[in-house]
């Protein structure tokens, strides 16, 4: 039905209908041109809208997790519904990556700084999900190495028996403890890089609040790292403002690296009207050009709401020093819906 061309990864073949993940991740990840063989307008177009939904196309992973459930191991309970999806976005971005840097790289590294057990139950209802550090173990071209950090020593246990019984045989270090005290230990897991052994890592970052140093991701950026930041702007920054305009305080300080934020803040609150998470935010970003990361725009950070009322929870923001991962990011916002299954 499609033939593949100028494709750049493996799928040099033509495509049938018992290959829609094969065919997901050539249109997604290689910008390939398809030639339409037999198909008349509607046909083809009825196809590419069903890609977009992912509705016949279920996508599902070359790794099959069972259905996720309470194994009887500690599980992070009562979370919010929209937890899936970040796990969404997060799942489909790391199958893209994964894939698209698959023969760009020798090896390619996985670190989650706040891992969790692995499992967690949503609130008002006895339903579970796998989350991140599933979500990167069961993606069709694995990562040749797994950093699992987690401050909570019985969740990280749980992590560890999960792990060991559905991926016995994948490269994983655990870190117990907080990332910012961790964060040497961290990075001495991450491989070596050498003249024949390029090493590029893929860092999730996904805190409850704004508890991660830049001093933390800047020590890890020394790395080949792209990150994808939760910014916890609305479950935190905005609800605690008065508590953090409070010089005394110095976690907004800590997590945007700067000191004196609390002027700049005020010139442009009373200049242009800014809200406190959208400058921070910007500010956030600025912080990272610094290291070298490629410019990210308001509006490029992915807001997710909560369920109940609506109200903005967080962003979730991508830095990478390569257009390529802003490419992937776009496609991840184009195809990830909320008919597209967990896991892809």
């Amino acid at each position: 039905m499609y033939q593949v061309q100028k494709c750049d990864c493996e799928n040099r073949y033509n495509i049938v209908p018992c290959c829609e993940l094969q065919l997901f991740l050539c249109l997604a990840v290689c910008k390939i041109r398809l030639i339409e063989v037999g198909w008349n307008g509607r046909q083809v177009h009825g196809l590419k809208q069903r890609m977009a939904v992912g509705s016949e196309f279920g996508l599902q992973p070359m790794i099959a997790l069972p259905s996720a459930q309470d194994d009887g191991l500690y599980f992070e309970d009562e979370v919010g519904a929209w937890v899936e999806d970040k796990y969404r976005l997060v799942s489909l971005y790391e199958t893209l990556f994964s894939t698209g840097m698959k023969h760009k790289w020798e090896r390619r590294v996985y670190i989650d700084l706040f891992s969790g057990p692995g499992l967690v139950r949503v609130r008002g209802m006895n339903k579970f999900a796998w989350s991140s550090p599933f979500l990167a173990l069961q993606v069709k071209d694995p990562f040749d190495k797994y950093i699992f950090c987690e401050s909570n020593v019985t969740a990280l246990n749980a992590l560890r028996e999960r792990v060991d019984k559905y991926f016995p045989h994948a490269n994983v270090s655990y870190v117990s403890g907080d990332c910012n005290d961790k964060v040497a230990e961290i990075c001495n897991k991450i491989p070596a890089p050498s003249a024949g052994n390029k090493v590029l890592s893929f860092c999730f970052v996904d805190p409850y609040d704004l508890s991660v140093k830049f001093s933390t991701v800047k020590k890890i950026s020394e790395r080949f790292v792209d990150f994808l930041i939760l910014l916890a702007l609305g479950m935190d920054a905005n609800r605690n403002q008065q508590h953090y305009l409070d010089p005394k305080n110095q976690k907004i300080d800590e997590f945007v690296g700067l000191a004196e934020w609390r002027k700049e803040w005020k010139d442009q609150s009373s200049k242009n009207k800014i809200s406190l998470p959208k400058f921070l935010a910007e500010t956030y970003a600025k912080q990272m050009q610094t290291l070298q990361y490629l410019p990210v725009a308001f509006h490029q950070m992915k807001p997710v709401r909560s369920d109940v009322k609506n109200l903005p929870l967080y962003h979730l923001a991508l830095f990478s020093r390569h257009n390529l991962a802003y490419t992937y990011w776009e496609d991840v916002l184009k195809y990830s819906t909320s008919q597209l299954p967990l896991g892809i």
